[in-house]
């Protein structure tokens, strides 16, 4: 981080704005990402199969890679709570922070939901994610899935207050990747929030606790993994990230 103390940790009015304008970006952010990721779930099946799974899925990367270029400097455009504990596990937020952004990003991933909800009122599922398989087969696939999107965001991610365009292409890119071979069989949610929304509003929370658990562990589990991998160097406490799905 630069500039000097005062500017790195300010305090009073000017800390609590940054902190809503951050909480702000992460609802936000992660509203258009629910919205137009499940929505185009939900009008793929509205309309017989036009948008197609592929099309679902470069519509997760690209509202991704939209997002993280929109409002990676102000919040790092975390959009998922996984990503978020993760980079606390890593050391590039203060835990103190944690709370309030995996708020923000449930709030906004509901808000999605239930406009969709609105907007499709007899649509039985609004995008939620449900294992084609075995609730086992999923979970160890969506642990694996958000264990890959971490490295790559960890790997890439070099602050909130830049706004790097690879960077918003990488991640959007890895995760339109795993949505498109991974999909069909769980989901690939990656994510809690994106998962969470749907299934509180449609009322299929069955198999929840699978997309709740796994993205949390993978993420979680991709720290070390890369601390290894780099040779256990530490990124600044003040490092941010961008991302996800």
């Amino acid at each position: 981080m630069t500039g000097s103390a005062v500017a790195a940790h300010p305090r009073g009015p000017e800390a609590s704005g940054r902190t809503a304008a951050r909480l702000l970006a992460e609802a936000i952010g992660t509203f258009c990402l629910v919205f137009a990721g499940t929505g185009a779930i939900v009008v793929d099946q509205a309309t017989g199969g036009t948008v197609t799974h592929v099309g679902v899925a470069l519509t997760f990367g690209v509202v991704v890679m939209v997002m993280i270029d929109a409002l990676g400097d102000v919040s790092g455009a975390h959009l998922n709570p996984a990503v978020t504990l993760a980079f606390a596990l890593a050391g590039r937020m203060a835990p103190g922070r944690v709370p309030g952004y995996v708020l923000a990003q449930c709030a906004g991933a509901l808000a999605a939901s239930l406009l969709l909800r609105l907007l499709f009122p007899s649509n039985e599922t609004l995008g939620a994610t449900v294992p084609a398989g075995g609730p086992a087969q999923s979970l160890v696939l969506e642990m694996v899935l958000t264990w890959m999107m971490m490295l790559v965001i960890l790997a890439v991610s070099s602050g909130a207050r830049e706004r790097g365009l690879m960077a918003g292409i990488t991640v959007g890119g890895v995760v339109g990747l795993e949505a498109l071979f991974a999909g069909p069989i769980s989901g690939a949610s990656m994510n809690p929030a994106r998962s969470l929304a749907p299934a509180l509003v449609s009322g299929r929370t069955a198999e929840l606790w699978v997309y709740l658990v796994a993205p949390i562990a993978g993420a979680a589990l991709a720290v070390p993994c890369f601390h290894a991998i780099r040779g256990g160097r530490q990124e600044p406490a003040a490092a941010s990230c961008r991302c996800l799905r």
